[in-house]
């Protein structure tokens, strides 16, 4: 799995399809980044209704398949047997590919029977349509229960994680660095919020490391065993200086200080809290 992604969340909407968005601009920005060498999109058929899976698939024409890693995600709406694999052809079909790299469950919902959704995924692993399974916004607790029935390996976690999110700190993340588990760590600037953060140490990193602050939170993520992480970019100034977050390393006391010391850390997700 490629160390650093391209996400689409907000490509062509939100939750709903933005009728005032005709997704070349987003399409533009995936395939600017495809060309800066980030190969990992991140999509979902949640995003605008499954647009943002269509922009995506407009992106990734002309390229070799084989080169790109692909993921999304089931919605939780979806997670019966049939709706496991429904949605799976359908986000194929919007994304004019013939298989994906990773498949996730987006987020989990008890009124579907855990066993009809990993049986689904299994059959979908088994025919070659999705490469690897994942889930997003696990415990460990449920991520061990799905292992537990699933014949494949769950090879990925996606969670709420940054400077100010900590609460994988608390079990989940060192599970993942010890069972060979990827831990893709979403928002991981917490749409900008870190970057704004009183923290003097945090101008004495840049000042160091001659990094911006972005750069600086994105390296402390990616500089822990088994962590990539995704982040939506919408210009090439905006994909230039988070790719200049890659290819060097912080000392491990500063990337300690920053663990022990930023402020403002929250151990619970206000968004999305693993469950």
């Amino acid at each position: 799995m490629p160390l650093f992604g391209l996400g689409t969340w907000m490509m062509g909407g939100d939750f709903k399809r933005n009728p005032d968005n005709d997704g070349q601009a987003d399409i533009a920005s995936l395939i600017c980044g495809i060309e800066h060498g980030l190969t990992h999109i991140d999509t979902a058929e949640m995003y605008a209704e499954g647009f943002a899976e269509e922009i995506s698939g407009q992106a990734i024409k002309g390229h070799i398949r084989d080169n790109l890693f692909i993921t999304s995600k089931v919605w939780s709406d979806d997670l019966s047997y049939d709706g496991v694999l429904r949605a799976a052809e359908n986000s194929i079909k919007r994304l004019g590919t013939n298989y994906l790299d990773l498949y996730l469950v987006h987020k989990p919902n008890d009124q579907f029977p855990m066993l009809e959704t990993i049986k689904a995924l299994d059959r979908l692993a088994d025919e070659g349509i999705i490469k690897n399974i994942g889930v997003s916004n696990f415990s460990l607790e449920r991520f061990k229960r799905a292992q537990q029935i699933c014949e494949h390996k769950i090879v990925a976690n996606q969670v709420h994680y940054n400077l100010i999110n900590r609460e994988p700190e608390k079990e989940l993340l060192g599970f993942c660095q010890q069972n060979d588990v990827m831990l893709i760590a979403w928002r991981p600037l917490q749409k900008g919020a870190i970057i704004d953060v009183k923290y003097p140490f945090f101008d004495e990193l840049c000042d160091k490391y001659h990094k911006t602050r972005a750069q600086i939170a994105l390296n402390w993520l990616l500089s822990q065993d088994n962590v990539t992480t995704i982040s939506t970019m919408r210009s090439i100034c905006h994909i230039e200086e988070n790719l200049a977050a890659l290819n060097w390393k912080m000392s491990d006391e500063d990337i300690e200080i920053l663990r022990c010391e930023f402020p403002s850390q929250e151990h619970v997700s206000a968004t999305v809290s693993l469950s």
